[in-house]
């Protein structure tokens, strides 16, 4: 069963319950079975997000049940690897399964109804190669033709399946096909191949097959052996129900369940093909599927989106039979409303110059620490120390020598706060050999901290560390991987990749506390975004921190 969460996160109404609905009530059905059915090849991705939250949120809602299947027909490309990882995901989004299956564990029992159609006259090995089984399927305009080998006998057909079982034929030299109708408008109903010969090692059952069927064969029959009573995929198989269909009217097995599909979750700006993200992968232009740049669930978490934020953003865009791009602000906006409730936060200065306070130790600047909030509506969050000394840290972003009226931080003989502490004015600075500027000298205005002093009205608050207490790490930055809106429209997509999509920052100044964070922590940092602990490359005392998302506005300084 699955795991409970907030009521408020209820599967919205949409044509699928519509149709769970009008099921229960008629009699048709008396409870609710569904599955979610991954291919262990390559991790999941966000949409397979919205495929695990609508099944398993299903079950939930109508306290039904929801078996995790891995569709492990193509041992060329499956691996425990990715087995792992996909158990992983789902648990981490917030769900547990009612059973783990395997396509495999029915190996057995559909090899026995490809003989059933064998037996029936519905089925023939075909000698034919590959290239010529697609040359004689025909076209969209044009019929298919017959296989020479189309009309063997029963007999001759269940002697050559079983030396293909054996292992007595090449790879592609024969396979098992489907006799239906060449002429058909709907190719897949074109006498599709539902065994093939492979030799390679199962993840699961090793070496104990040679021939594998094929997934519009397997999926349906494993719907019915699990009992399935919707079954829900995406609308590139639609055309396919008819096969599905198909294969079930024609073998001895109870169990009709019916499939139904939904439109695709296309997020723009990223890439869910499964073999361009292991190309991706392969050529090192990301360091691994969980690369907080992908959209895969595993680089979403090391990016610091939470189990919720994903949940929330699958609720949002529902479900429909609507072909639509949802715009990458969407899943934004999840995380960063999540993150603004549930972060503490925190101050980073991400690209240091030193600021020294002249009149720091005089009467009335004479603080060592301050107590302050962790959240600014959240008192459960607790507070924290900070210290400030004569030195501090700002960055170079908040001083200018010389800047218009729109610029609101620090500018020589103007005025800014520092965050939580005293008004300050800058006097002077100090450049080096190219002229960039490396010390600001700033005055406080005395017994200013929290107080509105006479005189003294600063423009800006500006963030800082202190220099002589603070975590000098490694901070993150990112932007979109790709260059275009599709890059899987691309002819080319790896020329839309972003060359400078990461950008690394390795000595940051950061408050002392963030040395102790932990892997699975965010952060707001004020004025700069929300930032999580890296779950690669962090170590105990030495966190690496990722950009998950910038914060709700986003301003352009003018000079």
């Amino acid at each position: 069963m699955t795991v409970a969460v907030g009521e408020e996160e209820k599967i919205p109404r949409n044509f699928i319950t519509d149709i769970i609905d009008d099921d229960l009530n008629s009699g048709r059905h008396d409870h609710v079975a569904t599955r979610f059915p991954p291919e262990p090849n390559g991790y999941l991705h966000i949409g397979h997000a919205k495929s695990i939250c609508l099944n398993f949120g299903l079950a939930r809602d109508y306290k039904g049940t929801c078996n995790l299947r891995f569709d492990d027909t193509n041992p060329e490309k499956e691996d425990m690897e990715y087995i792992n990882s996909i158990q992983r995901d789902v648990q981490w989004l917030g769900f547990k399964w009612t059973e783990i299956r395997h396509s495999s564990d029915y190996f057995d029992r559909l090899y026995g109804y490809a003989l059933e159609l064998i037996d029936k006259g519905l089925a023939y090995v075909d000698e034919l190669s590959p290239d010529e089984i697609r040359e004689y399927r025909g076209t969209l305009k044009e019929p298919g033709k017959e296989s020479p080998y189309r009309n063997r006998s029963i007999e001759e057909n269940r002697a050559l399946f079983e030396k293909m079982k054996a292992g007595e034929f090449k790879e592609g030299q024969v396979c098992l096909r489907a006799k239906i109708d060449m002429a058909s408008p709907f190719i897949c109903m074109r006498d599709p191949v539902i065994y093939r010969v492979r030799f390679a090692e199962h993840a699961i059952t090793k070496d104990k097959w040679c021939i594998y069927p094929m997934y519009d064969f397997t999926h349906c029959i494993s719907d019915a052996i699990e009992g399935i009573t919707h079954s829900i995929c995406t609308l590139e198989f639609q055309d396919n129900r008819r096969l599905y269909d198909w294969v079930l009217e024609h073998i001895s097995i109870k169990a009709r369940p019916h499939q139904y599909e939904m439109s695709r979750l296309n997020l723009e700006g990223s890439i869910t093909s499964k073999r361009k993200l292991n190309l991706l992968v392969k050529e090192g232009i990301v360091d691994g599927w969980d690369d907080p740049r992908l959209t895969t669930i595993s680089g979403l978490r090391r990016r610091g989106y939470t189990p919720a934020s994903i949940r929330e953003f699958c609720r949002r865009i529902g479900v429909t039979k609507q072909e639509n791009v949802v715009e990458m602000s969407a899943l934004e906006s999840c995380i960063r409303d999540d993150l603004n409730r549930n972060a503490p936060r925190a101050m980073a200065v991400l690209h240091p110059i030193k600021l020294v306070i002249d009149n720091y130790g005089e009467e009335g600047v004479t603080d060592t620490s301050y107590t302050i909030s962790n959240h600014p509506e959240r008192e459960d969050l607790g507070t924290r120390t900070i210290t400030i000394s004569k030195e501090l840290y700002i960055d170079e972003a908040d001083f200018r020598e010389e800047a218009n009226k729109q610029y609101k931080r620090l500018k020589l003989g103007h005025e800014v706060r520092l965050r939580n502490s005293y008004v300050v004015q800058a006097v002077s600075c100090e450049k080096d050999s190219d002229g960039k500027v490396t010390v600001v000298h700033v005055v406080a205005v005395p017994n200013s901290v929290g107080a509105t002093i006479e005189g003294h009205k600063p423009k800006g608050v500006i963030h800082w560390v202190d220099a002589n207490n603070c975590y000098r790490g490694k901070v993150n930055l990112y932007e979109n991987l790709f260059n275009v809106p599709n890059p899987g429209a691309a002819e080319d997509f790896l020329s839309t990749v972003n060359k400078n999509s990461k950008i690394e920052i390795e000595n940051a100044a950061l408050e002392a506390s963030l040395k102790d964070a932990k892997v699975g922590q965010s952060f707001q940092f004020e004025r700069e975004g929300y930032f999580c602990v890296d779950s690669k490359n962090s170590t105990e005392g030495k966190p690496e921190f990722n950009l998950t998302v910038a914060l709700r506005e986003t301003k352009k300084v003018s000079v």
